[in-house]
Protein backbone atom coordinates (compact mmCIF):
# COMPACT_ATOMS: atom_id res chain seq x y z
CA UNK A 1 0.00 0.00 0.00
CA UNK A 2 2.84 2.13 1.10
CA UNK A 3 4.41 1.52 -2.14
CA UNK A 4 1.87 1.96 -4.13
CA UNK A 5 1.09 5.92 -2.81
CA UNK A 6 4.74 6.89 -3.56
CA UNK A 7 3.72 5.67 -6.94
CA UNK A 8 0.46 7.50 -7.32
CA UNK A 9 2.24 10.87 -6.06
CA UNK A 10 5.58 10.00 -8.12
CA UNK A 11 2.52 9.84 -11.32
CA UNK A 12 1.09 12.94 -9.92
CA UNK A 13 4.65 15.30 -10.35
CA UNK A 14 3.53 17.45 -7.80
CA UNK A 15 7.01 18.93 -7.65
CA UNK A 16 6.75 20.28 -11.66
CA UNK A 17 3.74 22.72 -11.01
CA UNK A 18 3.31 23.73 -7.26
CA UNK A 19 5.03 26.30 -7.68
CA UNK A 20 3.60 27.95 -10.88
CA UNK A 21 -0.24 27.04 -9.77
CA UNK A 22 0.53 28.83 -6.06
CA UNK A 23 1.37 31.89 -8.33
CA UNK A 24 -1.50 31.87 -10.77
CA UNK A 25 -4.13 31.20 -7.85
CA UNK A 26 -2.58 33.71 -5.31
CA UNK A 27 -2.76 36.42 -8.57
CA UNK A 28 -5.80 35.64 -9.33
CA UNK A 29 -7.32 36.61 -5.99
CA UNK A 30 -5.12 39.14 -5.47
CA UNK A 31 -5.70 41.11 -8.44
CA UNK A 32 -9.44 40.72 -7.77
CA UNK A 33 -9.08 42.26 -4.71
CA UNK A 34 -7.01 45.26 -6.55
CA UNK A 35 -9.34 45.97 -8.45
CA UNK A 36 -12.26 46.14 -5.86
CA UNK A 37 -10.59 45.79 -2.49
CA UNK A 38 -12.65 42.62 -2.39
CA UNK A 39 -11.83 40.62 0.78
CA UNK A 40 -10.54 37.54 0.31
CA UNK A 41 -11.64 34.57 2.07
CA UNK A 42 -11.58 30.96 2.53
CA UNK A 43 -12.38 30.03 -1.18
CA UNK A 44 -9.17 31.28 -2.11
CA UNK A 45 -7.75 27.78 -0.42
CA UNK A 46 -10.62 25.92 -2.09
CA UNK A 47 -9.85 27.52 -5.41
CA UNK A 48 -5.79 26.68 -4.86
CA UNK A 49 -6.70 22.55 -4.21
CA UNK A 50 -8.76 22.26 -7.06
CA UNK A 51 -6.20 24.33 -9.52
CA UNK A 52 -3.37 21.88 -7.61
CA UNK A 53 -5.47 18.82 -8.25
CA UNK A 54 -6.64 20.02 -12.13
CA UNK A 55 -2.74 20.25 -12.51
CA UNK A 56 -2.25 16.59 -11.17
CA UNK A 57 -4.78 15.23 -12.91
CA UNK A 58 -2.80 16.78 -16.33
CA UNK A 59 0.20 15.36 -15.57
CA UNK A 60 -0.80 12.12 -14.56
CA UNK A 61 -3.06 11.56 -17.75
CA UNK A 62 -0.10 12.59 -19.94
CA UNK A 63 2.33 10.09 -17.63
CA UNK A 64 -0.15 7.53 -18.17
CA UNK A 65 -0.64 8.02 -22.32
CA UNK A 66 3.44 8.44 -22.75
CA UNK A 67 3.85 5.62 -21.04
CA UNK A 68 4.65 3.04 -23.78
CA UNK A 69 7.56 5.69 -25.16
CA UNK A 70 8.70 6.54 -21.94
CA UNK A 71 9.50 2.84 -21.16
CA UNK A 72 12.04 2.96 -24.23
CA UNK A 73 13.84 5.96 -23.51
CA UNK A 74 15.77 5.64 -20.30
CA UNK A 75 15.92 9.02 -19.39
CA UNK A 76 12.07 9.20 -18.92
CA UNK A 77 11.23 5.77 -17.42
CA UNK A 78 12.56 6.26 -14.10
CA UNK A 79 10.30 9.17 -13.51
CA UNK A 80 7.41 7.53 -15.01
CA UNK A 81 5.81 4.88 -12.15
CA UNK A 82 3.49 3.76 -14.90
CA UNK A 83 5.92 2.92 -17.95
CA UNK A 84 8.43 1.35 -15.58
CA UNK A 85 5.58 -0.86 -13.67
CA UNK A 86 5.45 0.52 -10.62
CA UNK A 87 1.76 1.75 -11.15
CA UNK A 88 -0.85 -0.34 -13.23
CA UNK A 89 -2.79 1.05 -16.19
CA UNK A 90 -5.88 0.49 -14.67
CA UNK A 91 -4.68 1.72 -11.07
CA UNK A 92 -3.01 5.13 -12.60
CA UNK A 93 -6.25 6.01 -14.41
CA UNK A 94 -8.65 5.78 -11.00
CA UNK A 95 -6.16 7.48 -9.25
CA UNK A 96 -6.13 10.00 -12.30
CA UNK A 97 -9.93 10.37 -12.34
CA UNK A 98 -10.27 11.12 -8.01
CA UNK A 99 -7.99 14.21 -9.11
CA UNK A 100 -10.08 15.24 -11.43
CA UNK A 101 -13.18 14.29 -9.22
CA UNK A 102 -11.43 16.47 -6.64
CA UNK A 103 -10.54 19.19 -8.64
CA UNK A 104 -14.55 19.26 -10.18
CA UNK A 105 -16.29 18.84 -7.07
CA UNK A 106 -13.78 21.86 -5.66
CA UNK A 107 -14.35 24.29 -8.34
CA UNK A 108 -17.86 23.51 -8.06
CA UNK A 109 -18.11 24.67 -4.31
CA UNK A 110 -15.95 28.14 -5.05
CA UNK A 111 -18.85 29.31 -7.09
CA UNK A 112 -20.68 28.91 -10.84
CA UNK A 113 -18.21 31.14 -12.94
CA UNK A 114 -14.70 29.31 -11.50
CA UNK A 115 -16.51 25.72 -11.70
CA UNK A 116 -17.12 26.14 -15.60
CA UNK A 117 -13.66 27.46 -16.38
CA UNK A 118 -12.70 24.09 -14.03
CA UNK A 119 -14.22 22.26 -15.91
CA UNK A 120 -12.58 23.92 -19.23
CA UNK A 121 -9.20 23.30 -17.72
CA UNK A 122 -9.52 19.51 -17.02
CA UNK A 123 -11.09 18.79 -20.11
CA UNK A 124 -8.13 20.61 -22.09
CA UNK A 125 -5.77 18.76 -19.54
CA UNK A 126 -7.57 14.89 -20.87
CA UNK A 127 -7.34 15.88 -24.94
CA UNK A 128 -4.12 17.41 -24.76
CA UNK A 129 -1.91 14.24 -23.63
CA UNK A 130 -5.15 11.63 -24.31
CA UNK A 131 -3.98 9.67 -27.68
CA UNK A 132 -7.38 9.80 -29.39
CA UNK A 133 -7.00 13.84 -29.70
CA UNK A 134 -3.59 14.34 -28.43
CA UNK A 135 -3.39 18.40 -28.97
CA UNK A 136 0.14 18.40 -27.45
CA UNK A 137 0.77 16.91 -31.01
CA UNK A 138 -0.85 19.82 -32.56
CA UNK A 139 1.28 22.34 -33.83
CA UNK A 140 -0.02 25.74 -32.76
CA UNK A 141 -2.82 24.00 -30.77
CA UNK A 142 0.13 22.13 -28.48
CA UNK A 143 0.81 25.43 -27.14
CA UNK A 144 -2.44 27.28 -26.92
CA UNK A 145 -3.80 24.51 -25.14
CA UNK A 146 -0.64 24.12 -22.79
CA UNK A 147 -0.76 27.78 -21.96
CA UNK A 148 -5.06 27.75 -21.42
CA UNK A 149 -4.60 25.13 -19.22
CA UNK A 150 -1.54 25.45 -17.48
CA UNK A 151 -1.67 29.01 -16.83
CA UNK A 152 -4.26 31.47 -17.76
CA UNK A 153 -7.49 29.58 -16.51
CA UNK A 154 -6.26 28.87 -13.14
CA UNK A 155 -5.71 32.57 -12.74
CA UNK A 156 -8.85 33.05 -14.29
CA UNK A 157 -10.63 30.30 -12.22
CA UNK A 158 -8.84 31.77 -9.08
CA UNK A 159 -10.01 35.62 -10.40
CA UNK A 160 -13.77 34.63 -10.70
CA UNK A 161 -13.90 33.15 -7.06
CA UNK A 162 -14.64 37.06 -6.24
CA UNK A 163 -15.28 39.39 -9.67
CA UNK A 164 -16.61 38.30 -12.74
CA UNK A 165 -14.98 41.20 -14.87
CA UNK A 166 -11.65 41.31 -16.53
CA UNK A 167 -11.73 44.24 -18.65
CA UNK A 168 -9.22 46.19 -16.42
CA UNK A 169 -6.86 43.13 -16.28
CA UNK A 170 -6.01 41.81 -19.83
CA UNK A 171 -2.48 43.23 -19.73
CA UNK A 172 -2.27 40.21 -17.04
CA UNK A 173 -4.16 37.60 -18.57
CA UNK A 174 -1.84 38.34 -21.54
CA UNK A 175 0.97 38.04 -19.40
CA UNK A 176 -0.05 34.58 -17.88
CA UNK A 177 -0.49 33.16 -21.15
CA UNK A 178 3.15 34.13 -22.81
CA UNK A 179 4.52 33.37 -19.89
CA UNK A 180 3.41 29.50 -20.47
CA UNK A 181 3.91 29.74 -23.62
CA UNK A 182 7.39 30.37 -23.06
CA UNK A 183 7.88 27.50 -21.28
CA UNK A 184 6.26 25.07 -23.55
CA UNK A 185 8.21 26.42 -26.13
CA UNK A 186 11.23 26.06 -23.59
CA UNK A 187 10.00 22.62 -23.50
CA UNK A 188 9.84 21.71 -27.17
CA UNK A 189 13.13 22.60 -27.73
CA UNK A 190 14.80 20.91 -24.71
CA UNK A 191 12.70 17.62 -25.80
CA UNK A 192 13.54 18.15 -29.81
CA UNK A 193 15.40 14.81 -30.21
CA UNK A 194 13.35 12.74 -27.81
CA UNK A 195 9.98 14.19 -29.13
CA UNK A 196 10.93 13.41 -32.70
CA UNK A 197 11.84 10.04 -31.45
CA UNK A 198 8.29 9.25 -30.01
CA UNK A 199 6.79 10.37 -33.74
CA UNK A 200 5.20 13.50 -31.78
CA UNK A 201 4.10 16.25 -34.35
CA UNK A 202 4.31 19.51 -32.35
CA UNK A 203 4.95 23.41 -32.65
CA UNK A 204 8.85 22.76 -32.78
CA UNK A 205 8.51 19.55 -35.05
CA UNK A 206 7.07 21.69 -37.63
CA UNK A 207 9.05 25.60 -37.20
CA UNK A 208 12.72 23.36 -36.43
CA UNK A 209 14.53 24.67 -33.20
CA UNK A 210 15.95 27.69 -34.09
CA UNK A 211 12.77 29.27 -35.14
CA UNK A 212 11.15 27.83 -32.04
CA UNK A 213 14.16 29.68 -29.81
CA UNK A 214 13.24 32.56 -31.73
CA UNK A 215 9.50 32.46 -30.96
CA UNK A 216 9.84 32.18 -27.54
CA UNK A 217 12.25 35.01 -26.94
CA UNK A 218 9.62 36.56 -28.37
CA UNK A 219 7.09 35.07 -25.76
CA UNK A 220 9.52 36.24 -22.98
CA UNK A 221 9.77 40.32 -24.78
CA UNK A 222 5.63 40.28 -24.59
CA UNK A 223 5.65 38.82 -21.65
CA UNK A 224 7.67 42.03 -20.37
CA UNK A 225 5.57 44.24 -22.35
CA UNK A 226 2.46 43.83 -20.81
CA UNK A 227 3.65 43.24 -17.05
CA UNK A 228 5.45 46.45 -17.60
CA UNK A 229 1.84 48.13 -19.01
CA UNK A 230 -0.02 46.45 -16.05
CA UNK A 231 2.70 48.07 -13.27
CA UNK A 232 1.99 51.54 -14.85
CA UNK A 233 -1.85 50.82 -14.73
CA UNK A 234 -1.69 50.33 -10.79
CA UNK A 235 -2.96 46.79 -10.92
CA UNK A 236 0.28 45.71 -8.30
CA UNK A 237 0.97 48.21 -4.98
CA UNK A 238 3.95 50.16 -5.64
CA UNK A 239 5.73 48.67 -2.65
CA UNK A 240 5.54 45.54 -4.14
CA UNK A 241 8.72 46.72 -6.07
CA UNK A 242 10.53 46.88 -2.41
CA UNK A 243 9.47 43.11 -2.27
CA UNK A 244 10.94 42.20 -5.06
CA UNK A 245 14.66 44.02 -4.88
CA UNK A 246 14.42 42.55 -1.13
CA UNK A 247 13.80 38.77 -2.13
CA UNK A 248 15.81 38.58 -5.27
CA UNK A 249 19.27 38.95 -3.79
CA UNK A 250 18.46 36.54 -1.24
CA UNK A 251 17.14 33.77 -3.56
CA UNK A 252 19.75 33.84 -5.96
CA UNK A 253 22.03 33.22 -2.79
CA UNK A 254 20.19 30.78 -1.31
CA UNK A 255 19.93 28.45 -4.53
CA UNK A 256 23.62 29.48 -5.58
CA UNK A 257 25.04 26.16 -5.77
CA UNK A 258 21.71 24.47 -7.30
CA UNK A 259 21.68 22.36 -10.13
CA UNK A 260 17.90 21.17 -10.78
CA UNK A 261 15.30 22.15 -12.76
CA UNK A 262 11.74 22.48 -11.78
CA UNK A 263 11.20 18.76 -12.69
CA UNK A 264 13.63 18.11 -9.98
CA UNK A 265 16.30 16.91 -12.89
CA UNK A 266 19.99 17.77 -12.67
CA UNK A 267 21.01 20.29 -15.22
CA UNK A 268 23.37 23.36 -16.28
CA UNK A 269 20.85 25.42 -18.29
CA UNK A 270 21.00 28.63 -17.32
CA UNK A 271 17.51 29.45 -18.27
CA UNK A 272 15.85 26.04 -16.43
CA UNK A 273 18.19 27.53 -13.76
CA UNK A 274 16.20 31.16 -14.00
CA UNK A 275 12.75 29.46 -14.22
CA UNK A 276 13.31 27.85 -10.73
CA UNK A 277 14.85 31.29 -9.01
CA UNK A 278 11.91 33.11 -10.78
CA UNK A 279 9.41 30.88 -9.27
CA UNK A 280 11.02 31.18 -6.07
CA UNK A 281 10.69 35.05 -6.04
CA UNK A 282 7.45 35.10 -7.56
CA UNK A 283 5.63 33.28 -5.32
CA UNK A 284 7.78 35.14 -2.24
CA UNK A 285 6.47 38.64 -3.25
CA UNK A 286 2.97 37.40 -3.56
CA UNK A 287 2.96 35.47 -0.19
CA UNK A 288 3.88 39.12 1.25
CA UNK A 289 1.37 40.72 -0.86
CA UNK A 290 -1.10 38.52 0.49
CA UNK A 291 -0.13 38.93 4.27
CA UNK A 292 -0.33 42.35 3.44
CA UNK A 293 -4.05 42.09 2.69
CA UNK A 294 -4.65 40.58 5.85
CA UNK A 295 -2.38 42.59 8.20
Amino acid sequence: MKTRAKAIIKLTRWQEFLAFTTILTLLGGLTAHQVNNTPLDWKLIVVWVANLAAMAYAFMVNDIEDAPDDARDPNRISTNPVANLELSVPMAWLATISFGVLSAICYAVVGPRTFVVGIITLILAHLYSWKPVRLKAKPLIDIISHALMLSTLLYVAAFFAYEHDLSDLWMIVIVTFAASANGQLYNQVRDYEADRVAGLHNTASILGKTLTDRLATATIVTTGICLGIAILQGIFPLWLGGVLIAVTPIVFYLLRNSTHDMRGSETDDPMALFQRKALYIMNLTLLAWLIAVYV
